[in-house]
Order: structure tokens, then C-alpha cells, then sequence
């Protein structure tokens, strides 16, 4: 295991039967939860064209197994495969809560950090199928809400609805927001593309439910991958819209490094009739290549069917009442408290705010 040598394996027995959750063949392949030893939780991001500066792991590797998902070269740090093993070995931290806990309390006592919103996650799902049993973050929300932290979370997975308690007492002060991906109405398309997420109607009842308690929500349309799914951007806008989405955000399908020859197997595999409308249209967008890491374009693409899509995206939006997520009014209508901070020590005592 290298570097990683000191992890330790626990096979997970749990049979997944959550109605929620699609199965599929791989479903089959045993699930391994890695226990590691992390002192550290967050990481820090320097990219122009990412919303959010902190964001917090719980996981390693993720279980939904959709196969562009742009964090899977993520594993190969930890010695692992980008495809199974990403699906199957998943890294649990479960110290995860504490070690927040403590990088909030030392970098906000050193005065070396402006108070900021956390991200919920960067390279995983936080509320991927390991979360139903290690709860690690629903610890981490818990720290949040002591602190009066702000908090930022994203996911696909119905598992969020849990958490509402949590979620509408950090939103009565203004304290967090939540974006939820849905990539397609089509439940027959997210078997194969997302087989172990939530069902799309499962993901638009976590918005309502959201809505319902005061977290704004922001549905992200993620990937986009032109031939499959960019003809339901209408329809996902409009649903989301009814269930209580306030914002809009989008992705085209980004393959960088190892995450391109996953992909294409996926795409051979699963719809090989449309493979090369498919390649074309993504070199169309990314300058004759299958990926660009230009900051700038990397997200949403270029040429004609990059302004086309972003076309689509802002003309939906405004019909059906949405702020597209990358709008300078969008961003101020998110933004959270960062005032109400405060530190918690160990023993219980309070500081406050520390600027």
C-alpha cells in the first residue's frame, strides 16, 4: 500500500435494500471500507473558476459509480485504480469530525483564516451509501452548527433528507446552502449512467424538503454530455423549479486524465450507436480534444455547442423563474453569514467571533 500502508481494510456486510438506491451488476463486486488515519480533513483550493475556497472529505472514493465522474484520477494518490476501485474502495475518515472540529478551532484562534463557507465535498459524495452508516457527515454538520461555521453542500443521494434538522437550524441563520444534481428525468437512463445513486424523483423531493425548511437550493444540471442527456435541460430546470429550487448551475462533461478511458468504455458499452456523435460533439466543444483544463472553459466549453448550451441553460432559466448559478446576482443572493462565528473548546466553553 506504500505510503498508505497503515490503512486498514473492514469489508462492509451491509446489503444495500434503500428503494432509494439502483442496483446494478456491479453491485455484485463486495464494497471494502478503508479506514485511514488522515490529520487533516479540509483541503484548500486555489482554481478561478470554483465557487469555494475550503472543502471537506469525509470519504475517499465514492460508491454511486458514475462513470464520468471527474474526481476518480483522485484515487490513483492513494495507490488505487481509477475505475473499480474507485467504486469499491472507499476510504472512510473517521476522525473526520473531530479533525474539523480542531482545524477550525486553530486556524481561526491563530487568526491565520478569514471565516468562509466550507464545502461539503470536493471528491466524493458526502452522502454516498457509506454515510447511512458512519454518519461522519452528519458529525461534521453538528461541528458546523456549533461553531456557527457556513456551509456549502452538494450531492446526488436522497440521504441529505436525513439531515434536515441540522440543515434548517444552520438556514434559520443563514448559514448554509445545498445543490443537488440531477442529470436526467429518465430513470432508466440513470441506471446505467449513475447506477447507484438516488432516483431523480427521490432528488427532487430532497429539494422540496429542503426548500420547505429555508436551505436555498441550487440544482445542478452535471455533466451535460452532449448526445445523451442535454435535451432534458428543459425539463430538469422546470421540475426542479416546481420543487423549490431557486438557483441553476451547469457542467459540460469534463474526462481529464484517467477518467477519459472509463468513460469510453461506459459509452462503448452502454450506448455504442451514439459513441461518435458523442466524441465529436465533446471535441467540438473542447478544441478538438476529448478534455481542456483551461481555466475559464474547462466547465462549460467552447464553440458553437459551448454558447449553445449555456444559451439553453439562461433562456430555461428565466422561463421558469431560476438564477443561473454563475450570475453576479446569484452569488450575492447565496451568499452566507460569516459573522455569527464562534469557537467551541473542547471543555464546552464559547468564544466569540474572533474578528
Amino acid at each position: 500500500m506504500g505510503r498508505f500502508e497503515r490503512i486498514q481494510r473492514i469489508d462492509d456486510q451491509e446489503v444495500i435494500n434503500d428503494p432509494d438506491y439502483h442496483r446494478s451488476l456491479e453491485d455484485k463486486v463486495r464494497t471494502e471500507y478503508l479506514e485511514d488515519d488522515s490529520q487533516s480533513v479540509v483541503s484548500e483550493n486555489n482554481s478561478p473558476d470554483i465557487s469555494f475556497r475550503y472543502s471537506l472529505n469525509p470519504y475517499r472514493g465514492c460508491a454511486h459509480g458514475c462513470s464520468y465522474c471527474y474526481a476518480r484520477p483522485s484515487h490513483e494518490y492513494l495507490g488505487f485504480g481509477p475505475g473499480l476501485d474507485f467504486e469499491t474502495k472507499i476510504v472512510v475518515k473517521k476522525k473526520a469530525p473531530d479533525l474539523f472540529r480542531r482545524w477550525l478551532i486553530e486556524g481561526h484562534r491563530k487568526g491565520r483564516r478569514k471565516v468562509q463557507p466550507v464545502m461539503l465535498s470536493g471528491v466524493t459524495d458526502c452522502y454516498q451509501q457509506a454515510e447511512k452508516e458512519f454518519e461522519l457527515t452528519r458529525g461534521c454538520l453538528e461541528v458546523a452548527l456549533d461553531f456557527r461555521q457556513p456551509m456549502k453542500l452538494i450531492t446526488k443521494n436522497g440521504l441529505i433528507r436525513r439531515d434536515l434538522d441540522l440543515l434548517a437550524e444552520l438556514a434559520s441563520m443563514k448559514l448554509v446552502s445545498a445543490a443537488i444534481s440531477i442529470t436526467t428525468l429518465d430513470q432508466s437512463l440513470t441506471r446505467v449512467m449513475e447506477p447507484r445513486t438516488s432516483a431523480p424523483q427521490v432528488r427532487l423531493d430532497a429539494i422540496a424538503r429542503l426548500a420547505e425548511v429555508g436551505v436555498p437550493v441550487m440544482v445542478m444540471v452535471a455533466p451535460i454530455i452532449p448526445g445523451i442527456n442535454e435535451d432534458e435541460i428543459p425539463r430538469v430546470l422546470k421540475a426542479a423549479a416546481r420543487a423549490g429550487a431557486t438557483r441553476a448551475g451547469y457542467v459540460s462533461l469534463r474526462l481529464p486524465l484517467t477518467v477519459e478511458p472509463v468513460f469510453l468504455d461506459w459509452l462503448e458499452q452502454h450506448f455504442p450507436d451514439r459513441k461518435e456523435k458523442v466524441l465529436g460533439r465533446i471535441r467540438s466543444m473542447r478544441d478538438g480534444k476529448l478534455n481542456s483544463s483551461t481555466y475559464g472553459e474547462r466547465m462549460s466549453g467552447t464553440g458553437i455547442w459551448g454558447q449553445q448550451l449555456a444559451s439553453m441553460m439562461e433562456l430555461f432559466c428565466k422561463k421558469y423563474g431560476l438564477e443561473s448559478g454563475l450570475s453576479n446576482e446569484a452569488r450575492k443572493t447565496e451568499r452566507l453569514r460569516t459573522d455569527l462565528f464562534r469557537v467551541v473548546e473542547l471543555d464546552g466553553g464559547v468564544q466569540g467571533e474572533l474578528f
